[in-house]
């Protein structure tokens, strides 16, 4: 008599948990999502930036004219329709092509005391480091659902209802270089 009744409670007890697990699931994905859609908002912002970028250092950059098209094309691809992967493989591009850029103008002094494009160095350092601390938020978020669904029990829950582990935003092997201070002060 007794064995029934603790029977129906462990399983009750076991039903609730296993929901329990779902919606904490469910929360954390939705935070992913929510914080990828944080970091794609400044995106947006630095690929707004770009045509003022291109058009301020055209004049002055002739011989990088094929950098500054690239940009320009790596941008054009841009869309809302393009998959999150998608978009940090596009932003990783862009960012290649504008390092090269930014370290290219140290060679042109008329541009670098140009007020216009102080101005907008300035815009640009501060949605670099907006996209910095967005990044850093949604590595988090990535890291704290991964580990939700790989960590038992709820790996058991996350098998049965497809949640799958979603990547972290990594930075590329170019910004992970060292910079050397030497040749920063020698151009």
């Amino acid at each position: 008599m007794i064995g029934p009744i603790i029977l129906g409670i462990l399983i009750s007890f076991l039903s609730l948990y296993g929901i329990y697990l779902y919606n904490e699931m469910i929360r954390k994905r939705n935070e992913t999502d929510k914080a990828f859609g944080s970091v794609d908002v400044m995106l947006k912002k630095r690929y707004d930036l770009i045509p003022n970028l291109v058009e301020t250092v055209k004049q002055y950059m002739i011989h990088e004219a094929s950098v500054l098209t690239d940009v320009t094309k790596l941008r054009s691809g841009f869309s809302d329709t393009l998959s999150s992967e998608d978009k940090v493989e596009l932003h990783n591009d862009i960012s290649r092509k504008l390092s090269s850029v930014m370290l290219s103008v140290e060679n042109y002094p008329d541009l670098k005391a140009s007020q216009n494009f102080l101005k907008l160095q300035a815009a640009w350092n501060e949605t670099e480091e907006q996209i910095s601390a967005s990044r850093r938020y949604y590595n988090s978020a990535i890291t704290d659902y991964n580990n939700t669904i790989q960590t038992f029990p709820s790996n058991l829950i996350a098998k049965e209802f497809g949640f799958t582990d979603k990547k972290v935003f990594e930075t590329d092997d170019l910004q992970r270089a060292n910079i050397s201070a030497k040749k920063l002060f020698n151009q």
